[in-house]
Parts: C-alpha cells; sequence; structure tokens
C-alpha cells in the first residue's frame, strides 16, 4: 500500500514508511509503540512547549494532536485511495512534529475496507489507536474522557476542512463530497456523537464549520485564546 500521495495534502496527511529516519539534535530518541512510555513523553513536550505546569493541558493537547495524525492519515487515505491503512505497527516519536512523528514500516491496507471506508475507521482507528490512546492518556493524566474524544471530534472537523479544500482546489468534487460523506459517518459513532456540531459552509459545496460541545482547555495556556471551534466562543451569553 503507497501512502506517499497523501502528503500533497498537508503535513498531518503524511506519514513516513520507509526506514526511519535519522534522529536530529534537537529531537532524540527512539521511534516507540503508541503506549504509555510515549503518552507520558509527548505530554511533557506539549507541557514544555505550551509554557505551562498544567499537565490537563498538555494532555488534552497532546492527544488532540495525534488525534489529528491518526484521522488525518485515514480520512485522506479512504478518499483518495479507497483504503485505510492498517495502524496497528505504527510508531510514534514523542518529541517530533508532523510530518517527522509517525513513522509506519511496510503499511499494508486493512481488508475489505473498499466496501465501507468509515466502518474501518471508526473500528480500526477510533475504536482501535486512539481508544488506546484515550486511556492511556487519562492514566497518565486525569482528565475527562468526554473532552477527550471531543478533541478527536475537532480534529477529524479539521481534517475533512483541510482534505476539502484541496479536493476542491483540484478540481476534485466527487473526492471533496466523498471526504464529508466519510467525515460524518464518523462523527455519527457513538464515541463522538453530541461532541459538536457540523455546520453546513456558507456556500453550496462548501465544507462545514464544526462547533464543540466540549473544552479543549486551551484557553487556560493564553488567557482569551480560543480555538476557532470553541465551545466558550459560539456558546450564548448566559452559558459563557
Amino acid at each position: 500500500m503507497r501512502l506517499t500521495g497523501l502528503a500533497a495534502v498537508g503535513p498531518f496527511f503524511a506519514l513516513r514508511t520507509e526506514a526511519a529516519p535519522e534522529a536530529p539534535a534537537e529531537a532524540p530518541g527512539e521511534y516507540l509503540p503508541l503506549g504509555e512510555e510515549a503518552v507520558r513523553a509527548r505530554v511533557e513536550t506539549v507541557a514544555g512547549r505550551l509554557g505551562t505546569e498544567d499537565r490537563r493541558v498538555a494532555a488534552s493537547v497532546a492527544y488532540q494532536g495525534i488525534a489529528g495524525r491518526l484521522l488525518s492519515v485515514a480520512l485522506g487515505s479512504a478518499v483518495l485511495s479507497g483504503e485505510v491503512p492498517d495502524l496497528g505497527r505504527l510508531r510514534w516519536h514523542p518529541a517530533r512534529t508532523a510530518p517527522d512523528d509517525l513513522w509506519l514500516p511496510g503499511p499494508t491496507a486493512l481488508p475489505g475496507t473498499a466496501a465501507d471506508p468509515a466502518g474501518a475507521i471508526r473500528e480500526h482507528v477510533l475504536r482501535g489507536p486512539l481508544a488506546d490512546l484515550h486511556e492511556l492518556t487519562r492514566t497518565v493524566v486525569p482528565v475527562s474522557g468526554r473532552l477527550l474524544w471531543g478533541n478527536a471530534a475537532s480534529s477529524l472537523a479539521g481534517s475533512l476542512r483541510v482534505l476539502h479544500a484541496w479536493c476542491r482546489d483540484r478540481g476534485r468534487p466527487q473526492d471533496a463530497a466523498r471526504a464529508l460523506d466519510l467525515a460524518r459517518a464518523v462523527l455519527a459513532d457513538p464515541l463522538l456523537h453530541g461532541t459538536g456540531t457540523l455546520v453546513p459552509g456558507p456556500a453550496p459545496r462548501s465544507a462545514p464549520s464544526f462547533v464543540r460541545s466540549t473544552c479543549c482547555l486551551y484557553y487556560r495556556v493564553l488567557p482569551g485564546g480560543m480555538c476557532g471551534d470553541c465551545v466558550l466562543r459560539h456558546a450564548p451569553p448566559r452559558v459563557r
């Protein structure tokens, strides 16, 4: 299975599949399985980059980042190739950023995913590595489980916007529509249901925006700073 074409969409869609790249001096260390060691290291890395001692914020942002990576790869591959890669042997470098943080040697497609790619993403990504990371993150830092699933939904919506725009800009409206349909089907999964709402775009066939019903806690790092889909930004005044 070839995934090199995904990099054209953007760095979050890129996935290294050749031999593990050499570690630069600023990010030494090895690629690790998506386990507790990697999660602890990533939370500490994110906390340092954000300049915060609040580990709940760091854990939230760390989870949202890896969710965005996995869902971008899965959604992009499903739309552009009709297949979803098996991420079971995925390795993660907690100190690196996209596109150099993930390595999947010898990628293969999940069997039978061409017939139901949305089902494959739900079963083998949401309920696979993302569910495992959800549990591990909460083991490392006591953070709301619903918050983390909201982060995953927000990440999927962000992946959709990037992929949808990329397809439309290249005269591929059918792929853009397919991306929207797949994202909607994945967001309907019980794990993500109710964590936010897709709001129709301003023009026909334009990508929808997303409004969360949970908060990622990023506002605690930068007072007044809110994400574009933040529940605090869009809530009625009395809820704020």
